[in-house]
């Protein structure tokens, strides 16, 4: 399945963003950690640099979570058009740094949190009506409840990117397969 470019960068952005709290650790707490999530997630627009600024991307980063484990389709739909609906969507199309022409969702001058859900809501709105929504994934890794995006030709991934975990299961099988081998 291809996506738009906007669907592909809306849908990472949401996924890095509720990968800032798991496992117990919440990497979202000042000012500073905005500014860090803000460099690996490209997002134009006014940003006020406050925590009440963070609090509220942190409240958007709880219900994106949720899109994570919608029990279908219709549970799913009913977060994206309450988010929609919440963060003023005014949908147009802008051209600016290295970009070409692509779609924004809400004003440069909304409030980042409402830039950010706008943005996911759609990516997530994509998947729904092309039946995609089984593409947002937790990783399969045990010891890991990191969420991921699965973008593959055939949604295949099974993996997140933040801890290794692709790698370290292929490790611990070829293990467990020498083992088998020796034993």
């Amino acid at each position: 399945m291809l996506f738009t470019s906007d669907t592909t960068d809306g849908l990472a952005a949401a996924a890095v963003l509720v990968n800032t709290r798991r496992d117990g650790v919440d990497t979202l707490e000042s000012v500073a950690d905005l500014d860090a999530f803000l460099e690996v997630v490209s997002m134009s627009g006014e940003r006020l640099r406050t925590q009440a600024e963070v609090d509220a991307v942190r409240e958007i980063r709880e219900r994106l979570r949720a899109l994570w484990s919608a029990g279908d389709r219709a549970e799913a739909a009913g977060l994206v058009n309450a988010m929609l609906a919440e963060t003023t969507t005014t949908p147009y199309l802008t051209k600016h740094d290295q970009l070409d022409w692509h779609l924004h969702m809400t004003e440069p001058t909304a409030p980042l949190a409402h830039r950010i859900g706008a943005e996911a809501a759609m990516g997530v709105l994509d998947l729904i009506r092309t039946d995609n929504l089984a593409r947002l994934k937790t990783c399969a890794a045990e010891d890991c409840e990191a969420v991921l995006v699965d973008l593959s030709r055939n949604s295949s991934k099974r993996y997140c990117d933040t801890g290794n975990c692709g790698n370290r299961a292929n490790v611990a099988a070829y293990r467990a397969r020498r083992r088998g081998a020796e034993g």
